[in-house]
């Protein structure tokens, strides 16, 4: 189901680390070593943040040879661009209708314009 992905995602995205990580892995893959040194925390501790993205579907692990690298899977982004842009259209369509009616009310309100009933 197409919402337990996008939760899984969203849900590994939620703490900073991973966060960091992926960026930085947008950037180029790395290894798990690699990916550890900034975060004061242990290479287990960031072994578990990396597991968490792999459910998730949003990196995936390879083997060069001794290296194992980390590599960030960009269609998962697919995914949540297409979640995030119906939304962001439906509010913008409402925002819209939102600037229309008060263009409408700031139309009548003009003191510049003439009333219907209005004394003379």
């Amino acid at each position: 189901m197409v919402e337990d992905r996008l939760s899984r995602v969203f849900a590994a995205l939620a703490d900073p680390i991973r966060r960091d990580m992926v960026a930085r892995l947008a950037v180029a893959d790395a290894t798990v070593n690699e990916l550890a040194e900034p975060y004061p925390v242990t290479v287990q501790a960031v072994s578990k943040h990396l597991k968490v993205l792999e459910d998730a579907g949003l990196v995936s692990r390879s083997r060069e040879a001794q290296r194992r690298p980390v590599h960030l899977e960009a269609e998962v982004f697919d995914l949540m661009t297409k979640w995030i842009e119906r939304y962001r259209q439906e509010a913008e369509q409402r925002y819209r209708r939102l600037d229309a009616v008060l263009a409408e009310l700031a139309v009548e309100d003009d003191p510049g314009t003439p009333n219907e009933g209005a004394a003379s």
